[in-house]
Order: structure tokens, then C-alpha cells, then sequence
């Protein structure tokens, strides 16, 4: 998708408070947390089987045992170029609301190269899930991956059934305009899509809107919407309340709630070289972080390495994403790096916190005056090694009151000379573009975030 960006309309969707457009009243701003509360006419009624309500267990009668419910299905196919942070928020997000999520492959092989050039291998082959019905099947965008999922026919059946029986279906960034279009699966329907595919959708029912909802079928628009349209997903699965219950376990918050990036003892990042950066990896890593710093860093050129603390370079994240790392860690060790950035997940960081290699990189990183960073639960790694001492930092709510340096809670990014930090989760879009613009300047970090499709400051 870097080759959009220089075709994108000049205005950029907000990612907090996203703006759900219906049919009925495409201008209308709800609260963040209320994704389908004015819906069109042509959504299904609560009588429906995808009524927007939460899963509940039901019981025969008032004396029998409950029944549980089985949880909602959903498919998310990938393929060669598929934009990974779409893909895996996506994942992440339905996973945590308690949705079963299948990922397949539309080609030969599970394992697939994304288009930022992220490693992801999918759970089954998208021939397998031809007889299986889903509550919801959700198509990430990027290119050439939307051209991918177009043009695989057991998809194409796949979605085409579920749009005639009246199930969930999405697509998100090129998808909607690449792939359900030349499906037939966009008529009467209001549509939005990456700006630059916008043109492709009919005029008269093209909306530029974050996220559009029109009967079963939803569309949002890139990257930077990503979370709130697999929150809008979330909601119409399973209801509002759980929708702002995982909103908020992902750190989302109003515009006015946090501050993006706070500075002290600024100091320059500046190289006569291509930057270069480890991201070391383990099982347990928050496989969302992972994904969108690898992603933001690679559009803004820089050159990312992703390392392996296992014995292995796959591995698999906190909900159940599996990459394939570039490199193990001892290979990794061998090179010199501008930056080291550490993710977070509990299970992830407590499993880098033991290896011995990352421990002697890091050490050797602060000793040679280079740039380190962590988000999420992962400060507390820098914190034991003594990486904190003297700086100002943050970290994931669970474990600031851990941290014995001096915290600053009121906002997702914070800078302290050579030093970077975050909350996590949804806050790292905002830690990435940071960080590019620390190495390359504003203008190309608002030039990444245009292509994200997220709000970024103009100064």
C-alpha cells in the first residue's frame, strides 16, 4: 500500500470516536463505543439470528440444565500482499470479544508474505472452509492481497452465500472495491473504501465515511480504522457492551482523553544510513504490536529485522497469530541496530526478559548511546536491566505501579532523549509514527499516516 499514498485525499479518517455512516444518516458522529445504533432500514431486525446482542447462555426451561451457545464463527482469508495490521486487528479484536476465528489461505501454501512484508501463516487452506457456515466473514484489504482474495472462486462462493443468506460479511481498505464489487456483492449498498480505490465504487453510493453499514454488509477504509471496524464487527456479533469492554481493554479513548506523545531531553535521531531496527519476538508477544510497528517502520523505509527468542522463527502471539520471525535472535546478535524495540503480551515479555542474548543487546545498545524502546508490559524488562534509571517513561496500566521511575500517565507516547515507550495495544500506531518521525522528520511520518488512513497531526 506505500504506493498510495501519494493519491489519498488530503483528509484522513479519525481512528478514535469513529464515524459509523448509515444509510439513513451518513453524517451522523457516535460515541465511539456505539457502532450500530443508527442503523440503516435495510439492517436485519433483533429478531434475526445476527441481532446485535451479546452471546448469553440459554436454558430450555426454568429447571433444566443451560445450554451454551456456540461461539460465532468468523473467516478472515488472506493471501500474498494482504495488509497485515489489517488482517491481524481484525484477528485480534474477534478473538478477544470471544469469537472463533479461522484464518485461510487462498493459495497453495498456509504460510503467506504480507504486503509490508510481514510473515503470517494461516490456521487452514480456504478449500476447507467451502461446506462451513460463518457468522461473519471478514475480508482484510492490501495489495496485491484484495487481487489475491478476488480472484480465488472458493472465496468468491464462500461470500456470495453468505451475502444470499443473509449473514455478516466486511471488507476493508482495496477489498471493497477490488473484490466484492467485481463480485456483485456491493449493489444497493453504501460503500466506503481506501481513498485511493474510492473512485472505483459507484458514485452514488460511495461514502466517505470511517466505517459504512449497509444491511449485513460492512466497510471501512484502511489500516488506521482498523480497530474500530473490527469493533463495529464485534458489536453487530455480539452487542454494544462487549464492543466497550474490548474497546476499552485495548486502550482506546476519546481524542481529548490522551495526549499522543509527550518529549523531554530531545535530542536528534539522526543517521547518514538507512535505519535499522530489531524487534525481538517471542510465543506470547502481542501479536497487534508486533505487526503494526513492523508495518508503519517498513512504509516509512526503514529497515526492520524481526528476531526470534525461541528455537524457532515461528512463533505465536498472545491471540493466536502465528509469524514467522526473519531471523533468530543469536543470528540477529551478530549485526549492529539504531534501534531495539521490545513488545509487549504478559506470556511474550516474560519469556524475553530470559534471554540472555537480548539482555547483553540491550545493555550494549544504552552503553553506545543508541535508541531503545518497549510498549506495553514490556518496560518492565528495561526496568529490571536498570534502563529506566533517571528517565521518564510509560508502560501498559497493569504495570506502571511497577516501574520506580517517574511515570507519565497522561498520554500514549513518551520520548526521554533515546528512550521510547508506550501503553500498547492500540496506542502502538502512535508509538510507530513517532518514531519515524524521529528518524525522517513530520512530514514523513503525516505521509505514512495518510496511507494508514489515521488522523496525524499537520505540525
Amino acid at each position: 500500500m506505500e504506493s498510495l499514498s501519494p493519491v489519498l485525499s488530503p483528509t484522513a479518517v479519525k481512528f478514535c470516536y469513529p464515524k459509523l455512516a448509515s444509510t439513513a444518516a451518513s453524517a451522523a458522529t457516535l460515541p465511539w463505543f456505539s457502532f450500530t445504533s443508527m442503523a440503516s432500514a435495510q439492517r436485519r431486525t433483533p429478531t434475526s439470528i445476527h441481532s446485535a446482542k451479546p452471546t448469553k447462555t440459554l436454558s430450555a426451561t426454568a429447571t433444566t440444565n443451560p445450554i451454551s451457545v456456540p461461539p460465532k464463527k468468523v473467516l478472515v482469508p488472506i493471501g500474498y500482499g494482504t495488509e497485515e495490521m489489517e488482517a491481524v486487528i481484525i484477528v485480534d479484536v474477534l478473538r478477544r470479544a470471544g469469537a472463533d476465528v479461522t484464518v485461510a489461505s487462498v493459495e497453495p501454501q498456509l504460510q503467506i508474505e504480507a504486503s509490508c512484508g510481514t510473515k503470517l501463516v494461516a490456521d487452514t487452506s480456504i478449500s476447507s472452509c467451502s461446506d462451513q457456515i460463518f457468522d461473519l466473514v471478514a475480508l482484510p484489504g492490501g495489495m496485491p492481497g484484495s487481487v489475491r482474495l478476488r480472484d480465488c472462486a472458493a472465496l468468491q462462493e464462500i461470500t456470495r452465500r453468505q451475502a444470499e443468506e443473509s449473514r455478516l460479511y466486511g471488507a476493508i481498505c482495496a477489498a471493497p472495491a477490488v473484490a466484492l464489487l467485481p463480485w456483485g456483492l456491493l449493489k444497493r449498498r453504501q460503500t466506503t473504501c481506501h481513498p485511493a480505490f474510492m473512485h472505483k465504487l459507484p458514485t452514488f453510493w460511495a461514502v466517505k465515511s470511517n466505517i459504512q453499514v449497509s444491511g449485513g454488509l460492512t466497510t471501512s477504509r484502511g489500516p488506521g480504522t482498523s480497530y474500530g471496524f473490527a469493533l463495529c464487527l464485534v458489536e453487530q456479533l455480539f452487542g454494544e457492551s462487549v464492543a466497550k469492554e474490548i474497546g476499552e481493554s485495548l486502550l482506546i479513548c476519546p481524542d481529548d482523553e490522551k495526549s499522543k506523545k509527550e518529549e523531554f531531553n530531545n535530542v536528534e535521531w539522526s543517521f547518514d544510513h538507512i535505519p535499522r531496527v530489531l524487534i525481538p519476538v517471542a510465543n506470547g508477544s502481542e501479536d497487534v504490536e508486533v505487526v503494526t510497528i513492523v508495518d508503519i517502520l517498513r512504509r516509512a523505509h526503514v529497515d526492520v529485522i524481526v528476531a526470534s527468542v525461541e528455537k524457532s522463527v515461528r512463533i505465536l502471539g498472545s491471540q493466536g497469530t502465528k509469524i514467522i520471525a526473519d531471523k533468530l535472535i543469536g543470528v540477529a546478535a551478530e549485526s549492529t541496530y539504531d534501534l531495539i524495540i521490545l513488545p509487549g503480551g504478559n506470556a511474550g515479555a516474560e519469556r524475553l526478559s530470559k534471554s540472555r542474548i537480548l539482555k547483553n543487546l540491550l545493555k550494549e545498545q544504552e552503553l553506545a548511546g543508541r535508541v531503545y524502546g518497549a510498549v506495553c508490559s514490556s518496560p518492565a524488562i528495561l526496568h529490571k536491566q536498570g534502563l529506566l534509571k533517571g528517565k521518564k517513561a510509560t508502560a501498559h496500566p497493569s504495570i506502571v505501579s511497577k516501574l520506580t521511575n517517574e511515570v507519565i500517565n497522561g498520554t500514549k507516547v513518551v520520548i526521554d532523549g533515546k528512550l521510547i515507550t508506550s501503553r500498547g495495544l492500540s496506542t502502538v500506531t502512535d508509538f510507530a509514527l513517532a518514531i519515524v518521525s524521529k528518524l525522517h522528520g513530520h512530514a514523513r511520518a503525516r505521509s505514512v499516516a495518510e496511507g494508514l488512513v489515521y488522523d496525524y497531526p499537520r505540525s
